[in-house]
């Protein structure tokens, strides 16, 4: 670690929790963020700014006005660009040591796991649920730690799911996709500006935490927010033996 970097990075370096060792590992590492919205737009932003050493930011949208109420990544000239290419002219100005790979994609099957398999945590900053659970069957496939964020309206939520460990629970163990979930998106339901800043904000935290290795991940617990009241609750999430998506993880490899 060169000068330049030890005073860029001194005030992670100042805390014991992290100090070298553990900035060394986060320049070391590799995070993929599903989606280049609202909650993707302050992940990246943290993770470029933390000193991550390859982002890669999967996003198929471009840069629509209407983004730009709380997708803080996006600049009023970037309408009309890929969301993809705007986050990685940002970050490039945040943190020019920070290598960002634009995947101008909506990721699915051998692209997924081929993007998953790669990095070594995963952040699902995207808006629908056939997304999430695509991504959390990859995760479990490839034993990749998985911070899973929403936001609509005043609520949030935040949970970690790692497959690398015996007593997590997966994605599907908290919302089984067989069951009838109602699809509630910004588009049409709004969503509170800064709500998905605290909530991206909190995905990165969480995807730092695991990267270093301090701290409890919020393993095991799903954490809402209420941004009218900011009010907090925490739900414990137990394992599903039945699951079909992490029953049998193990078998993997």
């Amino acid at each position: 670690m060169n000068d330049e970097a030890l005073l860029r990075y001194s005030r992670h370096i100042l805390l014991s929790e992290i100090g070298l060792e553990g900035q060394a590992r986060i320049a070391a590492s590799r995070a993929l963020v599903i989606g280049a919205g609202g909650l993707g737009s302050p992940a990246a932003l943290y993770l470029a700014s933390a000193g991550i050493g390859t982002l890669a930011i999967a996003d198929a949208d471009t840069v629509d006005l209407t983004n730009l109420q709380r997708q803080i990544i996006h600049r009023s000239a970037s309408i009309g660009l890929p969301k993809v290419d705007s986050a990685a002219a940002t970050l490039a100005e945040i943190n020019p040591e920070c290598r960002v790979q634009p995947l101008k994609e909506r990721l699915s099957g051998a692209r997924l796991e081929e993007e998953v398999a790669a990095a070594d945590v995963v952040l699902d900053c995207s808006d629908n649920f056939e997304t999430r659970h695509a991504v959390n069957r990859a995760c479990v496939r490839f034993g990749k730690p998985l911070v899973s964020g929403a936001a609509v309206r005043f609520a949030g939520q935040l949970a970690v799911f790692d497959a690398r460990r015996d007593d997590s629970p997966c994605y599907h163990c908290l919302f089984p996709e067989a069951e009838d979930v109602e699809e509630v998106r910004c588009a049409t339901m709004g969503v509170f500006a800064p709500l998905v800043g605290i909530i991206g904000a909190l995905e990165a935290a969480e995807a730092l935490k695991l990267i270093v290795g301090c701290g409890a991940p919020l393993i095991g617990r799903l954490v809402l927010l209420d941004g009218l009241t900011m009010e907090w609750r925490t739900i414990s999430v137990p394992r599903d033996p039945g699951c079909p998506v992490c029953a049998t993880r193990n078998a993997h490899g």
